[in-house]
């Protein structure tokens, strides 16, 4: 049963806590797809005794096209893509679009997703040990979380978290995870290693912020160990990183503070006017850099 915290208040029940998670992570999902951000990360990849081998940066704009999430690169190790460079990656980025589209049209006629969402992560998950907390001055309630191995998957990707053992917080206010921490308590792999290699002990952590006052999205994330997926990933060492420069994409009739009433229509993504916004608000409308 729940127990209260030092001053006497009960903890929220267990399962309906994450039932309402749940359901608000499924809802900003949604939500989410309305933003675009900046997105730097760090790779420092690590010899077999443990030094450095070599440091990568990639600085990218993260948005929605049709609902499927885009990651455009537009800078490596400080330097802007040549003209070359952002050719190339903009032929990647509509490869990537068009398998997006044809995945979810085959989820439509009935065939298997392919993909992990947040609100999946949850629902294959064991919680337990919940307490109080206070996470960057709001009340949280941490939980301890293992892969739950009779949880029913939807793809074989989604197996990667009966492996999972670590610790969720739980924004008290809004019920949105506001940060994770976990590790591989065992190997995983899917085609022999050949499609995904996970070693065990491989760590992660992610936090997220409110933005905007109705959206918590990633800020800042980290990870070390060994981990492979494709050409899509490849972690040999540590990888850390921050999101920043939140826009709006989506316009709204909402008249939201210090911005300008807006266009109810929703603009193209090449030409959708953003609005900057902040941990704390929103502020005036920008126009994004045209994606290449």
């Amino acid at each position: 049963m729940p127990t209260g915290d030092d001053n006497g208040r009960p903890l929220p029940d267990v399962s309906t806590l994450m039932h309402e998670v749940e359901a608000h992570q499924k809802a900003a999902e949604a939500i989410i797809k309305d933003y675009t951000y900046t997105s730097s990360v760090t790779q420092v990849e690590l010899d077999g005794h443990g030094n450095l081998k070599k440091s990568e940066s990639e600085e990218a704009d993260v948005f929605y096209v049709d609902g499927i999430r885009v990651e455009r690169t537009t800078k490596k190790n400080g330097q802007e893509l040549t003209l070359d460079e952002q050719k190339k990656e903009k032929e990647r980025v509509d490869k990537h679009i068009a398998k997006a589209r044809e995945r979810r049209e085959k989820k439509e006629a009935g065939h298997e997703d392919d993909t992990v969402t947040f609100s999946r992560f949850l629902e294959l998950g064991a919680f337990s040990n919940e307490r109080r907390v206070m996470l960057r001055g709001r009340s949280t309630i941490a939980l301890d979380y293992t892969g739950d191995p009779k949880a029913k998957t939807h793809n074989p990707l989604e197996g990667a978290i009966h492996e999972l053992a670590g610790t969720v917080w739980v924004d008290e206010q809004d019920h949105a995870l506001s940060r994770v921490e976990g590790h591989f308590a065992n190997n995983f792999k899917i085609g022999g290693g050949l499609l995904v290699n996970v070693a065990k002990g491989t760590s992660f952590e992610a936090d997220s912020n409110l933005v905007n006052g109705e959206v918590w999205l990633p800020s800042r994330f980290s990870g070390q160990g060994s981990a492979r997926m494709l050409l899509l990933f490849n972690m040999n060492g540590r990888a850390f990183g921050s999101n920043s420069n939140y826009r709006k994409f989506k316009a709204s009739s909402t008249i939201l503070p210090g911005v300008q009433e807006v266009d109810s229509e929703t603009p193209s993504p090449e030409s959708a006017p953003t609005q900057q916004v902040t941990d704390h608000g929103t502020t005036a409308p920008t126009q994004p850099t045209q994606p290449k």
